[in-house]
């Protein structure tokens, strides 16, 4: 493509649902090149190098991003350009809770305000980072997309923990919609 990808002719190629989400995973849009688009382990995603301030903007997008493999793009039915993303597309931010024990459900909110229930359809997932040691828990959001949960989340996450016994193994973990879902070892 010899022209530069530009972000308004992008926004007006993304249709206008009445109700969820466009069916970006339906789309087999040619590729049309990388655009300077990234975003930050903190959610905050950057045009050319500065901030996107326009919070519907932002929102916009996160409704046309897909995830081929290890890759992330924008897609419209006409258009499909590759985006960086640090960690994951989403973040979530905030989490309500609902009843207790096997009865609790989880609900997250997302920096672009999406509400996800942690369920079989939306687990969650820690990962642990080998040369630190440091967890870094994941919500599914949709298909192979995920948030990164806010270390604050993750601490209410903590809090709610309690300990379950799995194949002979002491484990902490969280439940939701009748899941159990596990943050890692219980310590000695």
């Amino acid at each position: 493509m010899s022209e530069p990808l530009d972000v308004s002719n992008l926004l007006a190629q993304i249709p206008k649902a009445d109700k969820g989400l466009p069916p970006v995973h339906l789309w087999d849009t040619a590729f049309c090149g990388d655009i300077d688009m990234r975003i930050a382990r903190d959610g905050t995603w950057y045009y050319m190098g500065t901030p996107i301030g326009r919070k519907p903007m932002v929102k916009l997008f996160s409704t046309i991003i897909r995830r081929d493999g290890d890759d992330y793009f924008l897609i419209t039915p006409v258009e499909k350009v590759g985006i960086k993303v640090d960690d994951a597309p989403f973040v979530a931010v905030t989490l309500e809770v609902d009843g207790q024990g096997e009865q609790q459900v989880l609900r997250f909110t997302t920096n672009v305000d999406e509400q996800i229930t942690a369920s079989s359809e939306h687990p969650l997932r820690v990962e642990i980072a080998p040369d630190t040691q440091e967890p870094a828990p994941y919500l599914l959001v949709r298909r192979n997309l995920e948030a990164l949960i806010h270390r604050n989340v993750f601490y209410q996450l903590i809090e709610l923990a309690v300990s379950r016994t799995i194949d002979g193994q002491q484990w902490l973990g969280v439940w939701s919609s009748g899941e159990f879902f596990i943050i890692g070892p219980e310590p000695d």
